[in-house]
């Protein structure tokens, strides 16, 4: 068995490792190929896709992209941006050998760790991050039936919604769903993902990414979602709300309107994506009837004894959420890509 790196240039090999990607149990939205090209073009980090392959067929892959910065240090990672990653596999030796591939890569890259965002425990012996849980559910066959099975205090909320008047629409553009997701993001105290990095998701996943708005009776965008499809789930990734959106319950009909069509449209899955334990994000999904089940994000570490912690529940951070909330929201949407594509 072999391991070699997918050539970004190289669209047969893409489509090779794609299929593999759609076929393998172990893999995710974030293991395609196309995560390539974006990580490259739109943050400037280095990339390298790993896959094995034994007598002309692909037996794993890895995806691993260097995030280098003063701020926030030297890493190796599978992958930035993504919340599920490592490796991918058809065997335990295809495995084995792309994850020693991929320590042998941090050591000739001289990065203070490696870092793999796991679903599933690997390593033991390996320090993990246990900051992160992830929350996951079946999509009944049945509309009515998944209105049923939301927990009564938030089916409450989804009708509000639905009295208020409320539509939901699917853009073909993220010109809304970004100025809905920056002003989010600022009220926050946080950076926001450059606009053009939404505007390759859409262009290069296609059909596979979907921005879902949501609007008050006099069309005022209030709510926006971008989601990702993969096989028979629905991701919804990306949000942003706008200050009114709470007073007409558009976060919760939101949710509910990309969980009707993904019924309609036959899904069975619906992802609801990693949230912090104790925070907002986190009780929200609870309050769904969601149950959180552990991620596991595995560490090597080469130059440091601890696992990084570049996230705003570090309190070290706080000065600067404070601060980054005062900026001119213009000024702020200028200087966050500069930042956060460090982050990952």
């Amino acid at each position: 068995m072999l391991i070699d790196r997918l050539d970004p240039s190289d669209h047969a090999g893409a489509a090779r490792w794609d299929a593999f990607v759609n076929a393998c149990p172990e893999a995710t939205f974030f293991h395609r190929a196309a995560w390539q090209g974006i990580i490259r073009e739109v943050f400037r980090h280095p990339t390298y896709f790993l896959y094995a392959h034994e007598n002309g067929e692909m037996c794993g892959v890895l995806p691993l992209a260097q995030v280098n910065s003063l701020l926030f240090g030297n890493a190796l990672v599978a992958l930035p941006f993504a919340v599920y990653g490592g490796v991918a596999a058809a065997s335990a030796e295809a495995a084995a050998l792309l994850e020693e591939e991929a320590q042998r890569l941090a050591v000739q890259l001289g990065v203070d760790h490696l870092e793999f965002r796991n679903i599933a425990a690997r390593h033991a012996d390996w320090p993990t991050q246990d900051l992160y849980v992830t929350f996951r559910k079946e999509i009944l066959p049945e509309v009515e039936a998944n209105m049923q099975a939301i927990p009564r205090k938030q089916r409450a909320m989804v009708r509000k919604g639905i009295k208020n008047g409320l539509a939901s629409h699917i853009d073909d553009n993220a010109e809304r769903f970004f100025a809905l997701f920056a002003d989010n993001v600022h009220r926050h105290g946080t950076p926001a993902l450059p606009k053009r990095y939404f505007a390759a998701l859409l262009r290069v996943f296609g059909p596979d990414c979907e921005v879902l708005t949501v609007t008050a009776p006099d069309g005022r965008p209030l709510s926006s979602v971008l989601s990702f499809y993969f096989r028979d789930e629905v991701l919804p990734y990306y949000a942003g709300d706008d200050a009114a959106a709470r007073d007409f319950a558009a976060n919760d009909f939101k949710y509910w309107e990309l969980m009707r069509r993904a019924c309609e449209r036959g899904l069975r899955v619906f992802d609801y994506g990693r949230s912090k334990v104790g925070t907002g994000p986190y009780a929200f999904k609870k309050n769904w009837g969601f149950e959180a089940q552990p991620l596991h994000y595995e560490y090597r570490l080469y130059k440091r004894d601890n696992i990084p912690q570049n996230n705003p529940s570090n309190t070290k951070y706080r000065l600067f959420i404070a601060a980054w909330r005062r900026l001119p929201l213009g000024l702020a949407n200028r200087l966050g890509p500069l930042i956060v594509r460090n982050l990952g």
